[in-house]
C-alpha cells in the first residue's frame, strides 16, 4: 500500500509540474510576442525620427550648424 501511495504522489507532482511548465511556456510566448511588437514600434519611431532630424539618429551624419 505504501508503494502505491508513493506512485500516486509522484503522478500528482508530475501532473502539477506539467501544468506549471505549460503556464510558464505561455508566459514566455506572450512576452516574446510583446517584445516583437515593441521592437517593431521602436524601429518605426527610429525611422520617423530619422526622417524628421537625420543627425539625431545617426551620429555619422554631420550637418553644418545654421550659423555657417
Amino acid at each position: 500500500m505504501v508503494m502505491e501511495e508513493r506512485i500516486v504522489e509522484l503522478e500528482l507532482r508530475f501532473t502539477e509540474q506539467q501544468r506549471l511548465l505549460q503556464e510558464l511556456s505561455d508566459v514566455v510566448y506572450a512576452q516574446g510576442q510583446a517584445l516583437g511588437r515593441v521592437e517593431h514600434e521602436l524601429a518605426a519611431l527610429g525611422q520617423k525620427l530619422a526622417a524628421f532630424e537625420p543627425g539625431l539618429v545617426d551620429a555619422t551624419v554631420s550637418e553644418r550648424p545654421p550659423h555657417f
